[in-house]
């Protein structure tokens, strides 16, 4: 499985950006997607997550009501909408594939087998 991350760059803060992911090979029933990001000198975190069957979804607490992932079986392509922007947004976002996962999981990062190059979302002030 090969992960492929589009859509970051600058915005202001308040603004909006929409990050794609596009999942090459075969997604598995019974896995999951998720989108994690490392600022410097910051461990990496889940920022959101959803399973592909049932599309159960996690998001960490500082983006609830900001951030919405969705998923698309059709094209293999999980969604991170962005909205209300803030400077503590700035990071590296990665996306990546659990081919086995559970409720219990999605928010884990070391569950995750297939990661993509990352893309850069920087919010200024």
């Amino acid at each position: 499985v090969t992960v492929v991350e589009s859509g970051g760059g600058l915005v202001q803060a308040g603004g909006s950006l929409r990050l794609s992911c596009e999942v090459r090979g075969r997604m598995f029933r019974s896995g999951a997607v998720g989108w994690f990001r490392q600022a410097p000198g910051k461990e990496r975190e889940t920022v959101a997550a959803i399973m592909w069957s049932d599309s159960t979804t996690y998001y960490t607490d500082s983006v609830q009501g900001r951030f919405s992932i969705s998923r698309d079986k059709a094209s293999q392509t999980v969604d991170l909408q962005m909205n209300s922007l803030k400077p503590e947004d700035t990071a590296v976002y990665y996306c990546a594939v659990d081919d086995w996962s559970g409720p219990d999981r999605l928010s884990a990062p070391r569950w995750y087998d297939d990661w993509g190059q990352g893309t850069q979302v920087t919010v200024s002030s």
